[in-house]
């Protein structure tokens, strides 16, 4: 169907999987790191936002290749894994899933904390004078309140990993049917001078991400939720 190889769906498909996951994931762990950004004074914030906007500036292989060293039968955490029975996580599709979330984490983080910071605590004390525990000022007034910026950052890390090429061919290795996802597919296609290939998976990907966009502004014109324009 549209040209593609069997390999080319299999990249697709574990590109979507990892995209699902990685979103799914980040939106959970960074919820209460980008509530501490939005309301600490601590001096160590600095520390953190730095921290959490590294990847914006790095390039990607830098972050592949110290993951690569972390997570290898050689690093802290894939040694230990080796030393405990486990296999290391390098080459893995676990590894991808890290290597994809510290990549997309401050397109994840930053929508969260200008949501959480123009909410304010207002919200909340008022919910508490009514005697809301913090469960029920979680799910009623900070996740209602605060859906623009949570939004934005699910559509972000969602496209942002789909295209993701330099962080997962170092931590991947681009193993077909394991490791290998749509952007590592092209660019092995260019390597073998296969750029029919290559052009047909690169179109899909286009229209795919096309797509994608035009249902995000179209649900943004209709209800208001995705902060796509500045």
């Amino acid at each position: 169907m549209f040209g593609l190889t069997p390999s080319d769906w299999e990249a697709l498909r574990l590109t979507l999987r990892l995209a699902l996951i990685s979103t799914a994931l980040l939106l959970v762990l960074c919820l209460p790191l980008a509530w501490w950004l939005a309301h600490t004074q601590r001096r160590v914030k600095v520390v953190v936002e730095a921290l959490v906007s590294l990847p914006l500036v790095l390039p990607p292989t830098v972050i592949g290749f110290y993951l690569l060293i972390l997570l290898g039968p050689r690093g802290a955490v894939g040694g230990t894994l080796e030393r405990l029975g486990a296999n290391h996580l390098a080459f893995t599709f676990t590894g991808l899933v890290i290597g994809s979330m510290i990549y997309s984490l401050p397109f994840v983080v930053q929508p969260m904390q200008n949501a959480f910071q123009a909410m304010g605590r207002r919200p909340l004390e008022v919910a508490a004078t009514l005697r809301a525990g913090p469960l029920d000022r979680l799910v009623s007034v900070v996740l209602p309140l605060s859906r623009q910026g949570l939004l934005t950052a699910a559509v972000l890390s969602f496209a942002h990993t789909l295209g993701e090429f330099g962080v997962l061919l170092m931590i991947g290795g681009g193993i077909p049917g394991q490791t290998q996802v749509a952007s590592i597919a092209i660019y092995s296609h260019v390597e073998a001078m296969d750029y029919a290939s290559a052009h047909r998976l690169s179109l899909f990907l286009m229209l795919a991400a096309f797509l994608l966009l035009v249902c995000v502004y179209a649900l943004n014109k209709r209800f208001k939720i995705v902060g796509m324009t500045p």
